[in-house]
């Protein structure tokens, strides 16, 4: 069940990306690429969702997501300092964590709204740039809704015996906590960053949110390890695939084909979904800056990654509890409890 439907809503993402991507480059509106791609991503959730549930998953999604690239981009056409943006990110790494908790949005979780955000950070804005970015994030994401709709009959429905009803969700104070340490690590790792001179501090904000969404300290431990090792693959993939001078043409069907990719894969062993994630994100952020950025950004995003891991999993250790600590200390004693 979970193959299926994982496999799906990449075919969805895949499908809005290649509809609507050639569209917008042969439209007057080309630079607006990197935002109708933000758009498409939106068909990646929901895909656990009881039936009749995923519409209004993958439409407050794609509200969510329009939001993120609209609060971002006032922010900047008013005024904002490189700081506060960067301020604004890290609080929004907190509220996308809550919201995605509350929401019940699933896989992939809070990650894609922040990513929306830094992708609408610059250095300064007018109101009809303001507009058109919003616009764009919004119409795709209209769209990956309506193929999300038009699709949904392929996806598999638990039968009565497979079905479980869903967990409560964690107390008010517990879900705020966990949002406030958030915040906290994102902030923290955007100062780590720019204390080593990151060109991309929010990578590191991104990093940090990735490893601190587990929901178990062990969780957040393998997923560490597994961020590292999939981004240093994933980067070097993108580095080598970049430094060829790609054809949008070609970026557009190698995004393609990541999203279908990583959603096949990324349920199994999330770090191979991260060989796959990390160029998929860094032939978004190529395409978007409009070919302002080369092939070396590959390996900025090792190091911000790096910086926003080692952040977030301090925070984890130090926020967690005794008996998490002692259930981590068991699992690596005997990695297979209970044989």
């Amino acid at each position: 069940m979970s193959l299926r439907n994982a496999t799906l809503a990449g075919f969805q993402a895949a499908l809005t990306a290649l509809i609507a991507l050639p569209i917008i480059v042969l439209s007057p509106w080309a630079h607006l690429i990197g935002f109708a791609s933000l758009g498409a991503l939106v068909a990646l959730f929901g895909r656990f969702a009881p039936a009749g549930r995923r519409k209004s998953v993958v439409l407050l999604c794609g509200l969510l997501q329009t939001a993120a690239v609209l609060m971002m981009s006032i922010a900047v056409w008013l005024g904002a300092s490189h700081g506060v943006q960067l301020a604004l990110l890290a609080i929004w790494c907190g509220v996308c964590l809550f919201v995605t908790i509350v929401g019940r949005f699933g896989p992939p979780g809070a990650l894609i709204f922040v990513f929306a955000a830094s992708a609408a950070m610059a250095p300064e804005l007018g109101l009809g740039q303001v507009t058109e970015r919003s616009a764009a994030t919004a119409l795709i994401a209209f769209l990956a809704w309506l193929i999300c709709l038009g699709t949904e009959a392929l996806r598999h429905a638990p039968s009565f015996v497979e079905q479980a009803p869903e967990p409560p969700l964690p107390p008010l104070r517990a879900r705020l906590t966990a949002a406030a340490r958030t915040v906290a690590g994102a902030a923290l790792a955007i100062g780590a960053s720019l204390t080593f001179d990151g060109q991309h501090p929010a990578w590191a904000a991104m990093g940090a949110l990735a490893v601190m969404q587990g929901a178990q300290l062990h969780i957040v431990m393998n997923r560490a390890l597994q961020r590292m090792g999939g981004t240093l693959i994933g980067a070097l993939l993108a580095w080598l695939l970049l430094l060829q001078d790609p054809s949008v043409w070609i970026l557009i069907g190698a995004l393609a084909a990541l999203q279908l990719l990583t959603e096949m894969v990324i349920g199994v062993n999330y770090a191979f979904g991260q060989v796959l994630v990390t160029p998929m994100a860094l032939v978004m952020t190529y395409l978007g800056a409009g070919g302002a950025v080369g092939p070396d950004m590959a390996s900025d995003r090792i190091l911000e990654t790096l910086i926003g891991v080692a952040v977030g999993v301090i925070l984890a250790v130090l926020f967690s509890t005794a008996d998490e600590r002692l259930h981590l200390a068991r699992r690596r004693l005997d990695p297979e409890p209970g044989r």
